[in-house]
């Protein structure tokens, strides 16, 4: 598994059999959190079945979870357009997402139904950015994107959770990517299996 050099244990929430398009996000994530602290954790590092992080990052996992009070790390988000190539124009390039944070004793009780960050849960935070790099592995193709793009409007019609809204997702001109170097290339190396992993959302 890609996150053992990162992680001393991990909890997972498994929908592989479920027959929901799309489930309660917040839910899912106050789940986790609460498992994570029964397992007796005093970090969570919060990452999905389709993302990676580089690997300098288990090296530096003990000098960021030494730091005191509540505390959080934001990576930046490369979105995958080939199997070694990420986006990096526009909104594309300015992707961050947080997820090495210290175990909340307690989080917004009403966060945002689509699109919050984990740092926005926990109050009090003092979020600090690294230049870690963290793979997103979905968006690889444009069935793939299409079909975000298309879950979200549906999910999101008023773009109230996301102003820009979700066209942009699908729109690859003017695209600019930029190689994954050797030393901060993921492992295990992906192998795209062509289908969608995307839920077919009501009406398509």
């Amino acid at each position: 598994m890609n996150i053992w050099p990162l992680v001393d244990g991990w909890v997972a929430w498994d929908d592989r059999s479920s027959t929901e398009f799309y489930s309660d996000e917040p839910a899912r994530r106050h789940r986790l959190l609460e498992a994570a602290k029964v397992a007796g954790a005093d970090w969570v590092l919060a990452v999905d079945p389709d993302e990676r992080f580089e690997p300098g990052l288990a090296e530096a996992m003990p000098r960021l979870t030494a730091a005191h009070g509540s505390m959080a790390y934001s990576f930046a988000l490369r979105e995958m357009f080939t199997s070694q190539h990420y986006r990096v124009d526009g909104v594309w390039g300015q992707k961050r997402q947080t997820r090495l944070f210290r175990l909340p004793t307690q989080w917004h009780p009403q966060p945002r139904p689509l699109h919050t960050p984990w740092d926005q849960m926990i109050p009090d935070v003092q979020v600090v950015n690294t230049d870690f790099n963290l793979y997103h592995l979905k968006m690889l193709t444009a069935e793939r994107r299409a079909a975000r793009a298309a879950l979200y409007t549906h999910l999101d019609p008023d773009r109230k959770y996301q102003p820009i809204g979700y066209d942009y997702l699908a729109d690859d001109s003017n695209t600019v990517l930029e190689v994954i170097t050797p030393e901060r290339n993921f492992m295990p190396p992906h192998t795209d299996d062509g289908e969608l992993w995307m839920p077919q959302t009501p009406g398509k």
